[in-house]
């Protein structure tokens, strides 16, 4: 068996890398170190960097990560790295929602065995990207966000939008209007996930307490970081 070093969660705005501390592969982004932890260096780098980087992955997992493989044989389904990063972690019944940049899913687990999932990478009102946006356009940090009880209903991220520069005309603070299009969000991704009364979460809204707090206020969420998918190939 190949050990593996380097692994590689290539997503469409951030990648997730996980390093051996020995391989030392990742030294010229020492900036995007994240933790260390045991033998492992996290990082999180921006995607538009992995042109950058000249050498290829031992494993991968994501859209974009075809071309950093030696071998296709080195792929692996983002789903299934979503499923055996969840099952290492946690051994409970419950369910993983994994949220980010463009897409969500979700898997489920029923008796210790998996029962059921979902994929959704066809509306931008259930993801990451439209987020990201908003807060460079109006150059406000995701800290600054709170929960706001009031949700925007959104059934697509274009209307959502217009919902938010609708408010700001009318006067109001867009880190409030945004607040309130985070938990709309939050309401779509637990319908999504079948209204259950327990969540784990993965990906980058782990960081974002205004989607966690407009979340918690529809079932329990327990965040499992960025790093969920890459630990399920390593």
């Amino acid at each position: 068996m190949t050990k593996t070093n380097i692994v590689l969660d290539a997503g469409t705005t951030w990648s997730k890398i996980i390093e051996k501390n020995s391989s030392n592969l990742m030294n010229e982004f020492s900036s995007y170190l994240v933790k260390t932890e045991n033998d492992l260096k996290y990082y999180i780098l921006p995607s538009a960097l992995l042109k950058n980087i000249n050498f290829k992955f031992d494993k991968a997992t994501g859209h974009m990560s075809l071309s950093m493989l030696n071998s296709k044989d080195d792929y692996e389904n983002e789903v299934i790295a979503l499923i055996q990063g969840f099952r290492k972690k946690i051994k409970e019944d419950s369910i993983i929602l994994d949220m980010g940049s463009r897409d969500s899913k979700w898997a489920k687990f029923k008796n210790g065995n998996f029962k059921d999932l979902d994929w959704n990478n066809s509306c931008s009102s259930s993801t990451g990207a439209t987020v990201e946006m908003l807060l460079k356009f109006y150059n406000i940090n995701v800290k600054d966000l709170d929960f706001q009880k009031e949700k925007y209903t959104i059934t697509c991220g274009i209307f959502g939008l217009e919902r938010i520069m609708d408010d700001i005309a009318k006067g109001n603070e867009a880190k409030i209007a945004i607040s309130r299009f985070v938990h709309g969000i939050a309401y779509n991704a637990w319908q999504f996930a079948k209204k259950p009364q327990k969540i784990f979460l993965s990906g980058g809204f782990c960081e974002n307490k205004c989607f966690i707090n407009s979340l918690s206020n529809y079932c329990e969420v327990v965040p499992l970081g960025r790093f969920l998918l890459c630990e399920g190939i390593i």
